[in-house]
């Protein structure tokens, strides 16, 4: 293993999940797609990096080196910068520069840098002074709650605050669900069945773009622990 992950879901509509790791090996495993961005703290060799991490629209690699500490923040869907919307950062990862000892400068302010104590006053301090927001559209339309909006206000604020539309962050999801599954142990065929794939064809082309591997690899994976 080449890094090691604590992870934790504050109590916050606004974050996904709040993780710190430390990278114990050089690494450069596969990095599945992910509807989410993210705020990214890094530290390695006693200099500080923040880096906004845009969603990314198919799986891919990352790499990282050993040595250095991390702090994730994973937004919401629906929470995004209205200065830094996530459809012009898909697939891309954006150092935020530097202001004075452990800050940065973002939307013209500069902010400490959180540690994984203070990254939920740290979010709030964000929404106080309307640096970050949320559409709760978002949440509805995907727990499948009525609206009365038309289907071109649906995609519009979708796009603004995902980067992303309703039905490709459904098909990413169900990807990520099939891998959960398997990795649990399912099998390929009730994967198929309780996710809602035609086939397994139809599966295999799911997982190998949105997870980067095959259903048999992740459930050799899984294996293998």
């Amino acid at each position: 293993m080449s890094i090691i992950v604590e992870e934790r879901r504050p109590d916050s509509p606004y974050v996904e999940t709040i993780m710190r790791g430390q990278t114990v090996s050089d690494g450069s495993p596969v990095r599945p797609a992910e509807c989410h961005w993210h705020m990214v703290f890094a530290r390695k060799d006693g200099e500080a990096r923040v880096v906004f991490v845009g969603p990314w629209t198919t799986a891919g690699v990352t790499r990282y080196d050993e040595g250095a500490e991390i702090l994730w923040i994973k937004f919401g869907l629906g929470t995004f910068m209205p200065h830094l919307p996530a459809r012009r950062f898909l697939d891309k990862e954006t150092i935020l520069p530097d202001a004075a000892s452990r800050s940065f400068w973002l939307k013209g302010s500069a902010w400490q840098i959180p540690d994984h104590d203070n990254a939920e006053t740290f979010v709030d301090r964000l929404v106080r002074n309307g640096v970050l927001v949320r559409d709760p559209l978002v949440d509805a339309v995907l727990r499948d709650r009525p609206q009365e909006l038309s289907p071109r206000t649906v995609r519009h604020r979708f796009l603004r605050a995902t980067g992303f539309t309703q039905s490709r962050i459904r098909q990413i999801e169900r990807a990520q669900q099939a891998a959960t599954l398997l990795q649990r142990g399912e099998p390929i065929s009730g994967a198929i069945h309780d996710v809602g794939y035609y086939d397994q064809p139809h599966l295999t082309r799911s997982l190998k773009r949105w997870i980067g591997h095959t259903p048999a690899q992740i459930a050799q994976l899984s294996e293998r622990g």
